[in-house]
């Protein structure tokens, strides 16, 4: 399995910002307000004319990366997804995704059966195979289902099963010292690693390409749950939040 060559581009929405100090590139948000969304991202799509989303497995992916602190605000990581209403080459504008994603509470994606909707995490889902869209019109009966605890747990693994969802959280204090993050992507399996350790094995299933690289961080509030739940916000962040990457610089 081959190591993927990255080239990036900046992408900064509000207050975001991103600075380059030797290897190591950071991606900065100093401070924002609930009534601005800020974003300091870089992405692999905005590298081609077209924005084209260029990665497909079998690939690997290794990075050193660590943050301003175990409680950010907002949601932050690095991996690959598709991003599903803005690519032009995407024809499904639903989520696939593969990465290690962070999330503050209250927000809370309550993806996996069993796995709390928020903290760090290595995380897959894909809302575009086939299986996933099948299940699009039986979507009102699932999430009134999903409301019975006794119901949500016999209906749940067959959905999450069928949305190549997975997830395993980590512990909050990797997040502020430097680590090595790696992400075997094939085309009938996944696995995550932290320091050459594995901390989720996907055996049998894997999200599709193609996908883009993508890192950020931000002040994003989510809340989206199997029972129907749905709420974006923002968070008020007072003090300065970081994410740095070695070995990443953006292109100029």
């Amino acid at each position: 399995m081959d190591e993927v060559k990255l080239q990036v581009k900046p992408y900064l929405t509000g207050t975001g910002r991103i600075e380059v100090r030797g290897a190591v590139t950071r991606l900065i948000v100093p401070q924002a307000a609930q009534t601005q969304y800020a974003d300091a991202q870089l992405d692999d799509r905005l590298v081609y004319p077209d924005r084209s989303l260029i990665h497909r497995p079998p690939l690997r992916l290794t990075l050193r990366a660590r943050f301003s602190s175990s409680s950010l605000l907002g949601t932050a990581g690095f991996g690959f997804w598709n991003h599903p209403l803005f690519a032009a080459s995407n024809p499904v504008p639903l989520p696939r995704a593969i990465w290690f994603f962070y999330a503050s509470p209250p927000s809370h994606m309550d993806l996996a059966l069993d796995v709390p909707g928020y903290g760090w995490k290595a995380a897959m889902i894909d809302a575009t195979k086939l299986g996933a869209l099948a299940l699009a019109p039986l979507a009102l009966p699932v999430v009134l289902l999903n409301r019975s605890e006794r119901w949500y747990r016999r209906v749940w693994p067959f959905v999450q099963k069928n949305l190549s969802i997975e997830e395993k959280v980590l512990p909050l204090d990797l997040l502020p010292e430097w680590h090595t993050y790696s992400i075997e992507w094939g085309s009938d399996h996944a696995r995550f690693m932290v320091d050459d350790q594995l901390v989720l094995d996907c055996r049998d299933r894997a999200p599709r390409g193609p996908m883009c690289f993508v890192a950020w961080m931000d002040n994003r509030l989510a809340v989206v749950t199997p029972t129907g739940s749905f709420q974006l916000g923002l968070f008020d962040v007072n003090q300065p939040q970081w994410l740095e990457i070695e070995d990443l610089a953006p292109l100029e």
